[in-house]
């Protein structure tokens, strides 16, 4: 497979997907393997149960995880860009804290884990964090329990919570006496149901022309229908993610002394000027740009501290 451009360099998934490998892994992947335009293998991404066989093998193959699903309609995340996050989160930690001090048991917060739980689960996996993820909808976090409850690591490490107020991020789920060296969030992107279907439909016409000339499947099982699986709070909030980043900065005062790094994925870079700006009347005392890029897309996150470096350093000897 064609090596993927600017992944992480510790990412597993720099050198593509070896299919015939994943497909030993499980078996289930095999009936929506084809052979594409290039005479590579390849599956039909806008098929929604293609996709979500590819991630039980990706999870399977490559980071031992045997049981994980997700239900019919929920986000199914790409498993290369989710593990891009948790390993640039790592460099940031390491640049922050020292080498002692790398070594405790780090925790994180994942803001909005949805049902897959993909980042909890990731960042157990590649660093052994420690999690403690949240979600306003229910059976996110019923699912998310149930992906992680067959698997003593994960199910040791991990601990799920309902976050009540759907209108809160840290209020009412970060309680006094709680600390946690990162926290991390996937926001809702979309300002309403009617541009998040819009960029659905934008994806699947995109998708459709790039699978022209893609030869006959492996078998003949029924393809699903075109679909972007997303709860709509997994996609929209009202004000998009600006409002939602916006509520977040906010909140994190309140917190301010618990958490080492404040961390969010931010999807446009006309959003961030806007941001500091927020943090920055906020009184954080630092906040970072980290690029990072999959691909022919560049991606970002923002990272702010109420702590200045002298304090950051000392983060394990306060008490």
């Amino acid at each position: 497979m064609a090596l993927k451009q600017n992944l992480h360099p510790k990412n597993r998934h720099n050198n593509g997907y070896d299919f015939l490998a994943l497909c030993q892994s499980s078996p289930t992947l095999t009936p929506y393997v084809h052979t594409n335009k290039y005479q590579n293998l390849s599956i039909d991404f806008a098929d929604p149960n293609a996709v979500k066989a590819l991630n039980q093998a990706l999870l399977k193959h490559h980071y031992h995880v045997n049981q994980w699903d997700i239900p019919q309609g929920y986000l199914c995340p790409p498993i290369p860009g989710r593990v891009d996050y948790i390993h640039y989160l790592a460099d940031l930690l390491s640049k922050t804290l020292s080498e002692t001090s790398m070594k405790h048991r780090i925790s994180v917060l994942d803001i909005g884990t949805g049902a897959s739980c993909i980042y909890p689960i990731l960042g157990q996996r590649e660093y052994q964090w420690n999690f403690t993820c949240s979600d306003i909808d229910p059976i996110a976090i019923k699912v998310a329990q149930q992906n992680i409850s067959s698997d003593k690591r994960l199910k040791k490490a991990i601990t799920c919570k309902l976050q009540k107020e759907s209108t809160q991020v840290f209020n009412s789920l970060v309680q006094p006496g709680e600390r946690f060296e990162l926290t991390m969030c996937n926001p809702p992107f979309h300002r309403s149901l009617a541009e998040a279907t819009k960029g659905s439909t934008r994806k699947v016409k995109n998708l459709a022309a790039n699978k022209k000339g893609m030869k006959a499947p492996l078998n003949t099982s029924k393809t699903a229908p075109l679909n972007f699986g997303g709860q709509n709070a997994e996609l929209w909030c009202p004000g998009g993610e600006v409002a939602f980043i916006n509520n977040m900065i906010k909140e994190s005062k309140r917190i301010q002394n618990q958490v080492l790094w404040f961390t969010c994925l931010v999807s446009k870079k006309d959003h961030i000027s806007q941001l500091k700006l927020s943090i920055k009347k906020s009184n954080a005392k630092q906040v970072k740009i980290i690029n990072m890029a999959q691909g022919q897309k560049i991606s970002r996150f923002i990272a702010w501290s109420f702590l200045d470096e002298a304090q950051q350093k000392n983060w394990f000897d306060i008490t």
